[in-house]
């Protein structure tokens, strides 16, 4: 499923949200610019390879503070580094769709650092489960896996619209968000149980999309306090108003 839109409306400018999907196609077109060679680099130095970080006790312990500040970086850089234009179209549309109602219910600087935290947390989670990977990881799901797992407990009847493929064609159907993103967490689950098998060659973060999710919805508990969030605006009869990670 592809989603189109939500059913709330944001009651003011998403201003972070904006700034966010701004950054992403910052360092996307400037990271189009580089030749193969210098883009492999890219990736490993911006990005988070586990079995580097599984190393950061040891550089700790040694006293090699310039080394544990590096790989700590690495968590936040590779969020704002993709693979390609349709990895970057992808999180970006998840982003603007779902994440300016939690930036609404969080606010903006706690919207902000939940983002980047939910973030870290799916970077671990991939690095928990393939900590001997070599592969540098990119990508901005495991914080957008947050936000979605923050909309899911913030805005449960809330309906996103999406595009459905039925054999050669998609049609729009409307669909409870609590359905869409259950749905979207279980299959991230199930693929990710997959990807554990051995000889596995799955070049998706799969455990980065889990553990963003359960940390975005752990997180806004805690945040979010005891505001009420705006209700979804629709009509009783439901038509619509209004491996890399």
């Amino acid at each position: 499923m592809i989603p189109i839109r939500d059913s709330i409306r944001s009651r003011r400018f998403p201003v972070v949200t904006v700034a966010i999907i701004a950054a992403n196609v910052a360092v996307f077109v400037y990271q189009s610019s580089l030749g193969s060679a210098a883009l492999r680099m890219f990736y490993t130095r911006y990005g988070v390879v586990p079995v580097e970080l599984t190393l950061l006790p040891r550089f700790l312990v040694a006293g090699r503070l310039e080394i544990v500040w590096y790989l700590l970086g690495t968590l936040v850089t590779a969020m704002f580094v993709h693979g390609g234009l349709l990895h970057l179209f992808g999180n970006m549309l998840y982003l603007w769709i779902f994440g300016d109602n939690v930036e609404d219910r969080l606010g903006r600087v706690r919207y902000l650092g939940f983002y980047l935290l939910t973030g870290i947390a799916g970077s671990l989670a991939h690095v928990a489960a393939a900590p001997s990977s070599s592969i540098p990881l990119v990508g901005a799901s495991g914080a957008i896996a947050g936000i979605m797992g923050a909309y899911l407990i913030s805005f449960p009847r809330s309906r996103v619209l999406a595009l459905v493929p039925f054999f050669f064609f998609f049609h729009l159907v409307e669909v409870p968000a609590v359905v869409f993103l259950a749905f979207w967490f279980v299959l991230q689950l199930v693929y990710g149980v997959g990807s554990l098998a051995p000889g596995s060659a799955d070049m998706v973060a799969w455990w980065a999309h889990v553990g963003g999710f359960a940390a975005g919805v752990i997180l806004i508990r805690l945040w979010a306090g005891r505001q009420r969030p705006p209700r979804p605006r629709w009509t009783p009869q439901g038509t619509w108003r209004g491996y890399v990670n």
